[in-house]
């Protein structure tokens, strides 16, 4: 199919599936490989292999990776990259549940910038599909605060930077679509995230960097492709179904993250995993239910 073929409302939850799951591929990569190197330097790897795999696509398909909207591109890759940076500063300061929450907030942040920006109306649908979705998070993660009777003191500022992470997040995927709907190549969108992602990512690496072992030279070039083939199938996913409804659908990297724990890393899901992991697909569901899409 060719680049500007339009897909079926099935194709491109399939492709947003699909991105879902590389994505929770380069999370159990960054989980392994997180236990002795720094975040920072998972960013800078990731984005590096995702980098010199762009090159390789581009120059195989025969595109200018220059773009023609090069500004609305750097935004794309400066949104992108603060995103994944708040995310991270999140992850290191907040409980992991709090901070996954915080994170999957963005699709509520998505529609409004998307009405804002792309004209996007977001449909009852959409808002039930997001609320389905974000309540499935919170039950699968179940936070401090909802687990027990006891309220866990949050540190503030990791709270709004999370939930700033969340908001360039969604202005990020708004972008992608902005950006497709104008004719650029997916492959010229997604390029565009390691190239800001790699100069801006040393600063922080470099006083902590540790020399990977072998095993981990392998996590982190799993990450970074894992990381490629999400970024591919998701601009797919976002650039033939409306940014709202495309975000939506992500959420079933939480079903394929508790998968990874069950049959990997040992952990037995409860009752509150499976009756999570059910709203997410319910929210999955109703978000893709349509019968066709313009491009």
């Amino acid at each position: 199919m060719s680049d500007s073929a339009p897909l079926s409302t099935a194709a491109a939850v399939r492709a947003l599936v699909l991105s879902a799951f590389a994505f929770s591929l380069m999370g159990l990569g960054v989980k392994l490989a997180g236990q002795r190197l720094p975040s920072s330097e998972l960013v800078f790897f990731r984005a590096l292999v995702a980098l010199v795999l762009c090159a390789v696509m581009l120059r195989r398909a025969g595109l200018d990776p220059r773009g023609r909207h090069r500004a609305l591109l750097l935004l794309r890759g400066l949104f992108g990259f603060g995103a994944l940076s708040c995310f991270f500063y999140a992850l290191t300061r907040l409980p992991l549940a709090e901070a996954t929450v915080i994170q999957y907030t963005n699709p509520i942040f998505t529609a409004l910038v998307a009405s804002r920006l792309l004209g996007e109306r977001a449909s009852p649908r959409v808002f039930l599909a997001t609320f389905l979705g974000l309540a499935g998070v919170v039950v699968i993660t179940r936070p401090a605060a909802l687990a027990s009777a006891r309220a866990v003191a949050l540190e503030p500022l990791a709270i709004l930077v999370g939930l700033l992470g969340a908001v360039l997040t969604a202005v990020a995927y708004v972008l992608v679509r902005r950006l497709a709907r104008a004719g650029e190549h997916e492959l010229v969108i997604i390029l565009y995230f390691p190239l800001v992602a790699v100069p801006a990512s040393v600063p922080a690496m470099v006083p902590e960097m540790l020399w990977p072992t072998p095993g981990e030279w392998l996590l982190l070039l799993g990450v970074g492709a894992a990381a490629q083939t999400a970024q591919v199938y998701l601009t797919r996913g976002i650039k033939h179904l409306p940014a709202a409804r495309a975000t939506v659908v992500l959420y079933a990297q939480v079903v394929f993250a508790t998968l990874w724990g069950i049959v990997l890393l040992g952990e037995r899901p409860d009752l509150w995993t499976a009756a999570g992991s059910l709203l997410v697909l319910a929210g999955t569901v109703v978000a893709a239910r349509r019968e066709r899409l313009p491009a």
